[in-house]
């Protein structure tokens, strides 16, 4: 299934998980944009509107010269929001389906590896 979202999102959701899994952590700096454009193929505008998003939720600062440095505390801050949306957002999706194809609770258990 194709990923239909804006790429500024996607790209938001990969640095996401990149400071939750702690491969940039707090106190860290960025990847510039450029370099994390090049890196993703992807437009340095649509970079910087992914990057500004995470300077607009106080997640990351900006030290003008120098780059962007993942604040303190946001790991944990977009740890709670990534689930607070996967409850609220794609989980009843989820549950729907399992539901329809009438899935038990322990099949699902038995198997995760």
């Amino acid at each position: 299934m194709a990923d239909t979202r804006p790429v500024y999102l996607r790209l938001r959701e990969q640095i996401a998980a990149a400071i939750i899994d702690g491969r940039y952590k707090e106190g860290a700096m960025l990847p510039s944009v450029r370099a994390f454009a090049a890196e993703q193929g992807a437009n340095p505008l649509t970079v910087a509107k992914a990057y500004q998003q995470f300077q607009a939720d106080g997640l990351i600062r900006v030290q003008r010269g120098v780059g962007m440095f993942v604040r303190e505390g946001a790991a944990e801050k977009l740890l709670a929001s990534e689930r607070e949306h996967f409850v609220k957002q794609e989980w009843p999706a989820i549950r729907e389906k399992i539901d329809r194809l009438g899935i038990e609770t322990a099949d699902l258990l038995d198997r995760v590896p």
